[in-house]
């Protein structure tokens, strides 16, 4: 990327805990519009400015974001599947916590399987293959592998073939990508964020489902014009699949983030409102939208009524995770020095 030998360690470390807790402000901000059409976040709220509940949290979004920011922090590249799947086994699937509870049926599946003493990639073999799972938890891969989106696309590719396949891999690859380019991404505005999406694009099969979502959304989003509704209409009209019942596909909503990503050219506060009010899978197009934003734009750029909103995960989803913060997650994955 343009000047990545010039970006200095505390300005990577500013855009990792900008990604991280863009992340965790965007999963918490979606939360309540997540499988909500448009009209419904409308009539409930008008449309969504700011929290909307009285105690704003993550979902499982943030919660294996910083579970596989935890693994890639103890293996960093040389990280291997059998790594990956220990890890399942040690954090969630070997642990008496009853019913697992709180996330999307990707991760269902995946358990199950595991449990079963299924390996990778069998593992991933189970109905929601295709889901945003993957996509979700794959931002601090870009963290970890600043200005090398070829390098994080590989590794969140090694972490998702437990649980992902096909176009679910692609989703996480073209976010980690993304994230990558934008840690270290020097240009502002349009010209910003044309270089993130080329990253994104450069990583998955051109002729994919999720890079023809991609071109699309990000299309819509640049011809369409400033009414944040106007905006959100096209963008979402560019991608989604009237009547199609989930809305955790993984083309579907990582071009949703990106398009949000793309019409705000960047703008932290725009990208994850515009991501919020699309519905849908919010909270994972939100936070997706929000860890690009952050990456490009630092810490800074998250307003200080939202960051401050993030605290401690409770667990809600993985015990284990409780009582770990984002930030001490990108703080982890971020260099001491200059190079690595």
């Amino acid at each position: 990327m343009a000047g990545e030998t010039r970006t200095t360690t505390r300005e990577v470390r500013d855009r990792a805990r900008g990604a991280l807790l863009g992340l965790a402000v965007g999963d918490a901000l979606g939360a309540p519009a997540e499988n909500l059409r448009p009209s419904e976040i409308r009539r409930r709220w008008g449309r969504i400015e700011g929290f909307v509940t009285d105690c704003p949290a993550g979902t499982d979004d943030t919660e294996y974001a910083i579970f596989s920011g935890l693994l890639l922090a103890r293996h960093g590249s040389a990280l291997t599947v059998a790594h990956v799947e220990r890890a399942w086994h040690h954090w969630i699937a070997d642990l008496d916590e009853g019913p697992f509870r709180g996330a999307g049926f990707s991760e269902r599946g995946t358990l199950e399987n595991l449990r079963r003493g299924l390996t990778a990639p069998i593992s991933a073999q189970h109905r929601h293959a295709w889901s945003d799972g993957l996509a979700m938890r794959a931002a601090p891969f870009g963290v970890f592998a600043a200005g090398r989106p070829a390098e994080a696309a590989r590794l969140v590719a090694v972490d998702g073939s437990v649980s992902h396949e096909g176009e679910g891999i692609y989703g996480g690859q073209a976010v980690a990508a993304g994230v990558a380019a934008a840690m270290r991404e020097r240009g502002e505005g349009h010209e910003g964020v044309t270089s993130v999406v080329a990253a994104a694009l450069s990583v998955i099969p051109m002729d994919s489902w999720t890079a023809r979502s991609m071109r699309r959304a990000v299309v819509a989003a640049e011809r369409a014009g400033t009414d944040p509704l106007e905006r959100e209409r096209a963008v979402r009209s560019a991608v989604v699949i009237g009547g199609y019942p989930w809305t955790d596909l993984a083309p579907e909503a990582v071009a949703l983030a990106f398009g949000a990503f793309a019409a705000a050219r960047g703008d932290f506060r725009t990208a994850v409102l515009t991501a919020v009010n699309m519905g849908r899978d919010a909270d994972t197009t939100a936070a997706v939208a929000g860890a690009l934003a952050g990456a490009l734009c630092g810490a800074a750029a998250i307003p200080g009524e939202w960051a401050g909103a993030i605290s401690p995960v409770a667990g809600s989803c993985l015990p284990s995770m409780r009582g770990h913060h984002v930030l001490d997650i990108a703080d982890l994955l971020t260099p001491e020095e200059d190079a690595r």
